[in-house]
């Protein structure tokens, strides 16, 4: 199944498509696959967010602006329908703002929305000053996969926090069909039932451990009756390549007991 909402752009705006960069495809080939089965799950743009600032991975600008190039002519010369945009998964690190300044990280599909991605366990204390700083600088950052994030599990109101700063969050398309387990897919939920996410992203690296899994996502969402938060979701991917302001709910509380030890 391929899930259609009224004509609306199925746009992904997190995803490791670009070859031999980071933990994504290794080969052209792989991300030729990749795009190809991005069609077939309905998607019609794709941000790519190679990592930056990653304790392992730094992608460099210019190197996504070559790629991005060649990979959209190579779709042309196909006749695939799929537009590519620039981008980054920026790891929160001091030197942030000042990699947007001097064109060493982009912003999403160069727009004025950062995709920023936390450490897997914690949320640093200079999480909210960075998010102020950003937000001074005209630049909005969305939180990367929270539902992933151990400390954010444990505690949703970290997120809240967040969000009541001005940041944004994104969920993970594989968190909401199951691909990371019952727990994190019940807390995916709980999140946009919470009005704590505003995108929706794959995330995807491939096609076997880490695949798209976007329209499943969709269609989880849609059992439990939340075609609401599908419209939103999608609509304000779409107003990130527009460059447009949000769609926004009042952030609610999650009941969190029930989230201690998660990851234990």
């Amino acid at each position: 199944m391929v899930y259609i909402l009224g004509g609306m752009s199925m746009i992904d705006i997190h995803t490791h498509i670009l070859w031999a960069v980071d933990d994504g495809p290794k080969q052209m080939e792989e991300t030729m696959q990749l795009l190809k089965q991005a069609v077939n799950e309905g998607i019609t743009e794709i941000i790519t967010t190679s990592h930056s600032f990653h304790p392992q991975y730094h992608v460099d600008y210019e190197m996504i602006n070559n790629q991005i190039q060649l990979l959209q002519y190579q779709l042309i010369k196909n006749n695939i329908p799929l537009t590519l945009h620039t981008g980054h998964e920026v790891r929160l690190c001091d030197d942030v703002v000042s990699s947007i300044r001097t064109k060493k990280v982009h912003t999403l599909a160069s727009s004025n929305y950062l995709l920023l991605e936390l450490p897997s366990n914690t949320v640093p204390y200079y999480t909210i000053p960075l998010i102020r700083e950003l937000l001074a600088e005209g630049i909005i950052p969305i939180i990367a996969h929270p539902e992933r994030n151990k400390a954010i599990a444990e505690r949703p109101i970290y997120l809240e926090r967040l969000i009541r700063e001005g940041a944004m969050a994104q969920i993970t398309a594989g968190s909401l069909a199951g691909h990371f387990g019952r727990t994190i897919q019940n807390l995916s939920l709980d999140l946009v039932k919470a009005n704590l996410v505003h995108t929706y992203g794959s995330d995807v690296h491939n096609l076997t451990s880490r695949p798209f899994l976007f329209d499943e996502g969709l269609c989880f969402l849609e059992k439990k009756k939340e075609l609401d938060a599908v419209e939103i979701l999608l609509e304000n991917n779409a107003r990130i390549v527009r460059n447009m302001p949000f769609i926004m709910q009042e952030p609610e509380e999650i009941e969190t007991t029930k989230w201690w030890n998660i990851f234990s």
